[in-house]
This record gives structure tokens, C-alpha cells and sequence, in this order.
């Protein structure tokens, strides 16, 4: 299925997204990446049975900085911009990136993109 989406630009956010789903993930969790064709779309999701988050995070997860333990990310690095910057990048594409996550359980995050036409 061919989308409508700067290669470079879609790999920042897919990168992203498996990088965060592999470093809040144990060892020997599984990081899923599923993509689904509808009519006019393609979706994809990396989902992780990872530590999860609260819904009091996740309403923030998309903020610049924003970290949801400051204290677990300066053992594992990052600076809070990488999710900011992929929900940039999709909205430019008219489209949303959401969320599921259950503390404990793992997150699912997920985005739509256009097919190209």
C-alpha cells in the first residue's frame, strides 16, 4: 500500500515510537508493529506489554519535555520530544496519534496516514 508520507519523516516517527516501545519494555516482552488497510487509510501500531501508564499521563504524553518519570528517563535517556514531534508530523497529515495504555500492562500508540492516491 503506498501512503502519502515523506519517507525520512515517517521513519522519524515509526523509529520513535519502536525505540519508546523497546526501552519501557522488559527483556523478553514482545513489541508488536500492526498495520491495518481501510478505504482511505493505512494504520499502523507498535504495541508493547510494557509498564504501561496511567490515564493522568497520557493526557499530557504529547506535550513538549513532557516525561512521564523524570527520574526512570534519566536512566534511560531521552528529553521528552520525541512524541511531541511525531504527533507534529501527523497532524500535518490531517491525521491524529493516540494512545491506549494500562499501567502495568504495555501502551498501544497508533496513527493513520492517506493513501496516496
Amino acid at each position: 500500500v503506498l501512503i502519502a508520507s515523506d519517507k525520512k519523516i515517517l521513519r522519524h516517527v515509526l523509529l520513535n515510537l519502536l525505540s519508546n516501545a523497546i526501552k519501557f519494555s522488559a527483556e523478553e516482552e514482545k513489541v508488536e508493529v500492526k498495520t491495518e488497510v481501510k478505504s482511505n487509510n493505512l494504520t499502523l501500531c507498535v504495541a508493547d506489554n510494557g509498564i504501561g501508564m496511567s490515564p493522568e499521563y497520557q493526557q499530557h504524553l504529547f506535550e513538549r519535555f513532557y516525561r512521564v518519570d523524570a527520574h526512570r528517563n534519566r536512566e534511560t535517556g531521552g528529553s521528552g520530544l520525541g512524541l511531541s514531534i511525531c504527533k507534529h508530523i501527523i497532524d500535518a497529515h490531517g491525521e491524529k496519534i493516540q494512545v491506549i495504555s494500562t499501567e502495568g500492562a504495555g501502551s498501544v500508540f497508533s496513527f493513520a496516514l492517506p493513501k496516496a492516491k
